[in-house]
């Protein structure tokens, strides 16, 4: 049986994160504890992920000229992540991530995107090869915008699925996402693609509805421990979030995608790669830090059914 492909066109960031008891207000300084770096963003998450659960995987990424973007690529390729067309910047420095954790896992993210924001459509157009023989694209919105429209609609011209993490959230189009065959938005995003404040006053089978009138052809709303609604023009169906001893929510969203672009790439159907989505999410919050929390195949194997 051949690999799964899959190409990720995406951010590369080294995450500093504070772990303290509460997440601060505007204006209040916290005292906090542990103080770590690791290498994360969006796309490169996502990348180590698809990689450690066993596929194929080629980034199509920019990191900076300088010490984070060569530790960046070092990760990379020790991940077995092909780095054909990880460009190095040789203007803007890499992508750097602010983030606290406070005591029940949760944390906030100020992003300072560096050289991701430099990555354009012709970066994309030179792993064009890499696209046409993938099973899926993954890509996000921490870089800019019309890279990604380039991206997912050259994606579809060959015939590639396209899994889009509309994270962090920022306007799309309906031409944008009619290309799209997956969309993985959690529930802020889901409520910020429909133009709502408030998530929690929707009910998620009729913001899934909504969200597939956008366009897309199918859509997985994650919705934290609750879960996740999967739903295509066919059904809307629930998959129950598993039961773990959460440590960090960081990256969670990120090894949902890479599992959930992976079952597809495998031709597992929406509502399995979910399931299996599921399960590799539930593994990363049980550990600290984004890429370090991203488990194997194995992990994921022998995590719930070796014991």
């Amino acid at each position: 049986m051949s690999l799964a492909r899959v190409v990720v066109i995406g951010s590369s960031n080294t995450d500093m994160v504070v772990k303290c008891a509460s997440i601060p207000k505007p204006g209040e300084t916290t005292l906090g504890g542990e103080f770590a770096m690791f290498p994360g963003g969006k796309g490169a998450n996502q990348a180590v992920c698809a990689s450690r659960l066993g596929a194929e995987v080629v980034f199509v990424a920019r990191v900076g000229n300088d010490v984070f973007g060569e530790r960046a690529i070092a990760g990379f390729e020790e991940a077995g992540v092909d780095t054909s067309f990880v460009v190095k910047d040789p203007v803007h420095p890499s992508g750097v991530a602010l983030i606290v954790v406070d005591e029940h896992g949760e944390n906030a993210i100020v992003v300072a995107p560096g050289a991701n924001g430099a990555l354009m459509p012709d970066d994309v157009d030179r792993a064009s090869e890499a696209i046409a023989n993938a099973d899926v694209v993954v890509t996000q919105l921490e870089i800019p915008v019309e890279t990604v429209a380039h991206a997912v609609k050259l994606a579809r011209q060959f015939g590639t699925k396209v899994v889009l993490n509309p994270a962090p959230i920022r306007p799309l189009t309906r031409e944008l996402l009619a290309d799209v065959s997956v969309l993985v938005p959690n529930q802020h995003e889901a409520a910020g693609l429909l133009g709502k404040t408030e998530f929690e006053k929707m009910d998620p089978s009729e913001a899934a509805s909504e969200l597939l009138a956008l366009g897309v052809d199918g859509l997985v709303m994650t919705l934290g421990s609750r879960g996740a609604i999967v739903a295509d023009a066919n059904s809307i169906k629930e998959v129950p979030a598993l039961k773990v001893d959460v440590v960090d929510t960081t990256a969670a969203g990120d090894a949902f995608t890479a599992a959930l672009s992976c079952g597809l790439a495998e031709g597992k159907t929406l509502v399995e790669a979910a399931q299996f989505a599921s399960r590799v999410a539930a593994i990363s919050v049980t550990r600290l830090g984004a890429q370090p929390s991203m488990p194997r195949l194995d992990e994921v194997e022998s995590f719930f059914f070796g014991n």
